[in-house]
C-alpha cells in the first residue's frame, strides 16, 4: 500500500528512459485524490465554420489521404495550413535537406525541410478522440503508422513526432478532435537525452529499460500487447505512459490487431483521466525512435505513448534546469487511477 503523500518525504528521482532528474514534493501538493483540472476542456459545437468538419472539406490544405477513399470519410491526413516545416524545401539546389552551414562562426542552420499534418480523428465536430469505438483509435493509429511509412521515403528525414494537443491551454487551436505529425531534418534533444539514457541503462544491465519496467506499484490497466503505467520518475503529475510489452524500436512495426489493442487501452485511460481528473487538457506524444536508427541501437531503443494532463504550469526553475518538481509520487497516482473502473466495449 503507498504511504500517505502527507507522510513521505521528498525524493530525487531519475529516470532510466528520459534520462532527467525529477523531484517529488508532497508538501507542494494536496492529495493526490484532490488533484482536478481548474479547467476542464469543454469543446465546443460551432460545426458550421469548422474546417475539420464533413462537408467543409474545401476549407481546409490539401488533403494526403482519408480513410475510406469515400466522401463519407471516418479520418483524413491533411497538411498543415500554418506548417512549422516547408515539404517544397527538399533538395534545393540539389542538395538534400539536411545541408548545413554555419551562421556568425558559432550557430548552424539547416533548412526548413519537413513535413507537418494534421489527422483529423472524426468527421463529427463533438466527438474526442476517447468517444470512439477502440477500433475507430485503431483507424487513427494505423494512419500514424501509414504517414510514418510515406514519409520515411525522404532521406533528409531523421525523426518523426506524433503528438496531440487538447484544449486551448495544452496548445490546440481548433477544438475539432485532431492530432498532428511533423518531420524533421534533425534528431531533437530529447530524443537524444532519451536514447542515451536507454543506453546507459543497456549498457550496465544488458537489458532493454521499457522492457524491464517494475509495473507492480505503478500499473495502471494493461491489456494483451500493452500497459499502462505511471513512470517511476514522472515529470508531470498524473502523467501516463503506454508501453508495447514486447520489444519495439519503431512505431510504425504495429499491426491491426495491436492497433485495436492500444486503442482500447488509450481509450480507457483517457477516460479515467478525465474522470479523475474534471476533464483536463492535455497533451500525448509518441516517443518514438529515429528513422534511421543504427542497427546497434535497436536493442534498447523501445516506443512509447506518453499522456501529460495539464495540471500544473512549468516555471523558472524547471526551464533553467531541466529539472522538473512533482507534487504527486507515482505510485499514488497510478493506485487512484487503477482502482477508477471504468467499463470499455469492444
Amino acid at each position: 500500500m503507498a504511504t500517505p503523500p502527507q507522510t513521505r518525504s521528498p525524493e530525487l528521482r531519475k529516470d532510466p528512459v528520459t534520462n532527467r532528474w525529477v523531484i517529488f514534493s508532497p508538501a507542494r501538493a494536496k492529495r493526490p485524490s484532490d488533484f482536478k483540472s481548474k479547467s476542464p476542456e469543454n469543446p465546443g459545437n460551432n460545426s458550421s465554420s469548422c474546417p475539420f468538419c464533413i462537408g467543409n472539406e474545401h476549407q481546409c490544405a490539401p488533403e494526403i489521404f482519408r480513410v475510406p477513399p469515400d466522401p463519407n470519410w471516418k479520418l483524413r491526413v491533411i497538411e498543415n495550413l500554418y506548417p512549422a516545416l516547408s515539404r517544397k524545401l527538399e533538395h534545393p539546389n540539389g542538395q538534400s535537406g539536411d545541408s548545413s552551414s554555419e551562421l556568425g562562426g558559432w550557430g548552424r542552420v539547416v533548412p526548413g525541410f519537413g513535413f507537418h499534418d494534421v489527422v483529423i480523428e472524426t468527421p463529427v465536430h463533438s466527438v474526442q478522440l476517447s468517444d470512439l469505438e477502440p477500433s475507430e483509435i485503431g483507424d487513427v493509429l494505423i494512419a500514424y503508422k501509414r504517414r510514418i511509412e510515406q514519409i520515411k521515403q525522404f532521406d533528409s528525414i531523421k525523426y518523426i513526432q506524433v503528438f496531440k494537443n487538447h484544449g486551448a491551454s495544452a496548445g490546440a487551436s481548433m477544438s475539432h478532435s485532431h492530432s498532428q505529425i511533423i518531420a524533421l531534418p534533425i534528431v531533437p534533444p530529447n530524443v537524444s537525452a532519451r536514447l542515451d539514457g536507454m543506453k546507459e541503462y543497456f549498457n550496465q544491465t544488458g537489458k532493454c529499460s521499457l522492457c524491464e519496467v517494475q509495473s507492480k506499484d505503478l500499473l495502471i490497466n494493461e491489456t494483451s500487447h500493452f500497459i499502462s503505467i505511471a513512470p517511476f520518475a514522472a515529470s508531470f503529475p498524473f502523467e501516463i505512459w503506454i508501453i508495447p510489452r514486447h520489444h519495439s524500436s519503431h512505431f510504425d512495426e504495429l499491426d491491426k490487431e495491436k492497433a485495436v489493442d492500444l486503442g482500447r487501452l488509450l481509450k480507457l485511460v483517457l477516460k479515467k483521466m478525465s474522470l479523475q481528473l474534471n476533464n483536463p487538457p492535455f497533451n500525448f506524444m509518441i516517443h518514438d525512435s529515429p528513422v534511421q536508427v543504427p542497427d546497434s541501437e535497436l536493442p534498447y531503443s523501445h516506443w512509447f505513448l506518453q499522456i501529460i494532463p495539464q495540471l500544473t504550469g512549468v516555471g523558472g526553475f524547471e526551464l533553467g534546469s531541466g529539472c522538473y518538481i512533482n507534487p504527486v509520487f507515482p505510485d499514488d497516482a497510478a493506485k487512484l487511477l487503477r482502482e477508477l473502473n471504468v467499463p470499455i466495449e469492444g
